[in-house]
């Protein structure tokens, strides 16, 4: 098992040391609970309305890893991993997370709210899960999103309000959600001394087919994980210069 490293790097230590590993070390294996428990930590990331509608698969069968490594083109970072995470959207799972979430809601309103305004607040909770979010996910061959961009133009004529409601629209939101889960688990994966690289340049077909996976998922990101080889790392780290992102607003 790697040695920890979280007692002595800062965060900004981890992102230093966080890179797109090209070539991992065949002869350092990983310790499979320390990547699990590094998924687990990625369950605390945000999402939207925290919803959470993505899953991941842990692949450690070599079988599946060569699978999945013909699958991602034969890259480098995909045929030397020691272990793969496949992170996944799982949008059609809407109805189902909003109730838990819903539950959990008004479970913690009732233990942590001032009673007077639980009944208030459970309302509004009902209203959201129980309305909001099964509208705002729900797909139907693009029909749905047109009737709620045309609603939410009506509405937006008379106060400020979310336009981004087309089903293409809710994807994006998905995606960007899975997207914070899969950035928290390549940190953690850093935090206790392990590589990652992140694909994007795969077969979906071929991976879904693998991971008998349903229809409606959505591949977001393959995670190559393993522990570099020095040629691993191509180079030093390249960024835009900070000014040409950054704007700011105010004196």
């Amino acid at each position: 098992m790697q040695q920890k490293t979280s007692l002595t790097m800062t965060l900004q230590e981890i992102l230093e040391h966080r890179r797109a590993v090209r070539l991992f070390d065949s002869s350092k294996p990983l310790d499979v609970e320390s990547v699990r428990h590094c998924i687990e930590l990625a369950t605390l990331a945000p999402t939207s309305s925290n919803m959470q509608l993505w899953e991941c698969y842990h692949i450690t069968d070599k079988n599946m890893l060569h699978k999945l490594a013909t699958a991602c083109l034969g890259q480098r970072s995909a045929t030397s991993a020691q272990q793969m995470v496949v992170f996944v959207t799982r949008q059609d799972r809407y109805k189902d997370h909003a109730r838990k979430v819903l539950e959990a809601n008004i479970d913690n309103i009732r233990h942590n709210s001032p009673t007077e305004r639980q009944p208030h607040r459970i309302k509004l909770m009902q209203q959201y899960y129980g309305k909001l979010m099964p509208f705002q996910y729900s797909r139907f061959i693009g029909l749905w999103g047109l009737v709620r961009k045309a609603l939410i133009q009506c509405v937006g004529l008379f106060r400020p309000i979310p336009r981004q409601m087309s089903e293409g629209d809710a994807r994006i939101v998905v995606h960007k959600s899975c997207a914070l889960v899969v950035q928290t688990f390549m940190l953690a994966m850093s935090e206790v001394g392990y590589d990652t690289c992140p694909l994007e340049g795969f077969d979906s077909y071929l991976v879904k087919k693998a991971l008998h996976l349903p229809h409606t998922g959505e591949i977001n990101m393959i995670i190559a994980c393993g522990i570099r080889k020095p040629e691993g790392v191509q180079g030093d780290r390249f960024r835009l210069p900070f000014d040409e992102m950054y704007r700011r607003i105010g004196d």
